[in-house]
């Protein structure tokens, strides 16, 4: 009788330092990457924190570009991090441009007081002194004298909701030149639809898009997020979206990247107002997105 080894399954091994050296950004801290356990002690990283270095680091080749123009002249840029969490984004966008370049601010604003507190005390036990971390929803960061009149750069990583939306108020009330807004769960406007039932459609086929809840889910996410780029748009944003990392990483995956330029796009503003009206939202959702215009705004810089 033929005697048959049994298999035996391999054990699976991270990978170790050396072989992740050349994976990780020129001039990254390992130390910080241990400090924010992406890396264990012993230099290793799982595939959960693989995941999360490869969005943050995504993000940074966006961020990275409108910091060196920002910085430009000696100027030094400020950047808000809205719904920090642990601050992985705040922590390595000093590391790698706001350390070397020697200048510059970064604030991290944060819900939970464990968390702001955490951070706090990483910061200066790595001597990443031009860090501040409040401990605000963004709501009362746009409000709050703890920080500055105007902000370079805001971000929003994954910020759920409506923190989007007030991340997006923040940046427009402190005239930020660049925003990078990942939007995550939407469930504002699908509340809308479900009640309301986009009156204006409900008799044309177009009423099957949110017939079944996780249709409903998913189109009102969409409407949203359709809604803010041409919120930017009206406000004088150049707005490019794109995918943050592959869908096999994240399902909350679209990043909005705006770049204030002044011209105020008057098709936009009239798109945005004809979406809110199709769908039944303008009651609702009018003030969030800047609606109804004054009669007497200025009109000087508009684009159509």
């Amino acid at each position: 009788m033929k005697h048959i080894t049994p298999k035996t399954s391999k054990t699976r091994t991270e990978p170790s330092l050396q072989e992740l050296l050349p994976s990780l950004r020129p001039g990254q801290s390992v130390e910080l990457l241990k400090e924010l356990h992406i890396l264990t002690r012993d230099g290793r990283l799982n595939q959960d924190s693989r995941r999360k270095l490869k969005q943050v680091y995504h993000l940074y080749q966006f961020i990275e570009p409108l910091l060196q123009e920002l910085s430009a002249d000696g100027h030094a840029p400020t950047l808000a991090d809205h719904g920090a969490g642990k601050s992985y984004l705040g922590f390595i966008l000093y590391d790698l441009f706001f350390r070397p370049l020697g200048r510059g601010h970064i604030y991290g604003i944060e819900s939970r007081p464990d968390l702001v507190e955490r951070s706090c005390q990483l910061a200066e036990r790595l001597g990443f002194a031009r860090m501040s971390f409040l401990n605000l929803s963004v709501a009362q960061a746009t409000e709050s004298a703890t920080l500055p009149a105007s902000i370079d750069v805001v971000t929003a990583l994954h910020a759920c909701d409506t923190a989007t939306d007030d991340a997006i108020a923040f940046g427009l009330q402190k005239k930020a030149r660049a925003m990078a807004i990942v939007p995550c769960c939407q469930a504002e406007v699908a509340s809308h639809l479900r009640r309301n039932k986009a009156l204006q459609l409900a008799r044309t086929p177009l009423a099957e898009l949110w017939r079944h809840p996780l249709h409903t889910r998913e189109i009102g996410s969409q409407i949203t997020n359709v809604l803010r780029c041409l919120y930017l748009e009206a406000s004088g944003y150049q707005v490019t979206v794109t995918e943050l990392v592959g869908w096999e990483h994240s399902l909350k995956n679209e990043l909005i990247i705006a770049r204030y330029t002044g011209q105020r796009k008057r098709s936009a503003r009239e798109r945005l107002q004809q979406i809110l009206q199709q769908f039944g939202l303008e009651q609702d959702m009018a003030n969030r997105f800047g609606l109804p215009w004054s009669e007497d705004a200025e009109l000087s810089g508009e684009a159509s």
